[in-house]
């Protein structure tokens, strides 16, 4: 499979999960939803960004889909930088800071991939 076409879908995905239900998807993220009420309203934006992304890649060609792919790639350095920022502040323990890390790394490596083989 394409892997911009992969990363879209995983996204989708990720996304529908994430809105469907906001608290499994903050137990898979292993974040604290019952000391946090406020984080099923975030993790539904997180959704719903990552659906529309992950449609509008899918729904573009050419010149227009590069430049969602790029886009990705920056919204997921920016979730890398995150998942960084909040081990070092202690919001969240190394593991789980890892956890949230390492997929948005992958993301912008595949999404890196996709620009190189023009996807």
């Amino acid at each position: 499979m394409n892997p911009v076409t992969g990363l879209a879908l995983g996204r989708i995905a990720i996304g529908i999960g994430a809105l469907a239900s906001p608290d499994l998807a903050s137990k898979l993220f292993r974040l604290d939803g019952p000391g946090n009420p406020q984080l099923p309203y975030m993790t539904r934006m997180f959704g719903s960004r990552e659906i529309a992304l992950g449609a509008i890649t899918l729904l573009s060609t050419g010149a227009a889909r590069r430049k969602l792919v790029a886009l990705g790639i920056a919204v997921d350095g920016a979730d890398a930088f995150a998942g960084v920022q909040a081990m070092k502040s202690g919001a969240v323990d190394q593991s789980v800071g890892i956890g949230l890390t390492v997929p948005a790394v992958g993301a912008v490596i595949a999404g890196a991939i996709g620009l190189a083989s023009r996807g």
